[in-house]
């Protein structure tokens, strides 16, 4: 059986760079602690530059390592360093069930289960590992294509959007 629905990039030394996610949970730790300095000076010097270099920057190396989707509500340290939007029905709270006995996607059965992966490579990580099960929200497609790390120093990451509450 062959599927005609594109599967995720896959670019070369990603994989393995995602099945070691402790070196991944050190370099993310570490980039938020510069970020979340270096961010709001940026952005006071020249705010236009400043969100630009943001998003080029996860365009670039997130979508290298992670084929980041540029959702704008990065959760890859809750999910084992492994993009839950790169499923292809973009769930964002856990495996839809159809997950084939070979842990293989039902959708693409050529393609692992995104799911399957961030649970084995959640179970790796050291200070982020018990974060795969805290239920998600679903993502806010009004971020997309902005910068994961703007909108988490803003926290815009978190809001939902108006209708979305219990005081709705």
């Amino acid at each position: 059986m062959v599927t005609h629905m594109k599967e995720a990039r896959r670019m070369p030394g990603a994989e393995w760079l995602k099945n070691h996610p402790r070196w991944l949970e050190r370099a993310y730790l570490f980039s938020k602690r510069i970020i979340m300095k270096a961010y709001p000076v940026m952005k006071r010097i020249h705010p236009r530059f400043a969100n630009w270099l943001m998003v080029r920057s996860e365009e670039v190396l997130k979508g290298w390592v992670f084929n980041c989707q540029m959702c704008g509500q990065c959760i890859l340290h809750s999910t084992g360093m492994t993009c839950p939007m790169n499923c292809p029905k973009n769930l964002r709270n856990g495996p839809c069930g159809g997950v084939r006995p070979n842990g293989h996607c039902e959708v693409i059965p050529e393609m692992p289960c995104v799911w399957v992966q961030a649970w084995e490579r959640s179970r790796t990580m050291l200070i982020f590992a018990d974060d795969i099960k805290v239920i998600q929200p679903p993502v806010n497609r009004t971020l997309q294509n902005e910068s994961a790390w703007v909108t988490m120093i803003e926290g815009r990451d978190v809001q939902t959007p108006k209708g979305w509450g219990w005081d709705a």
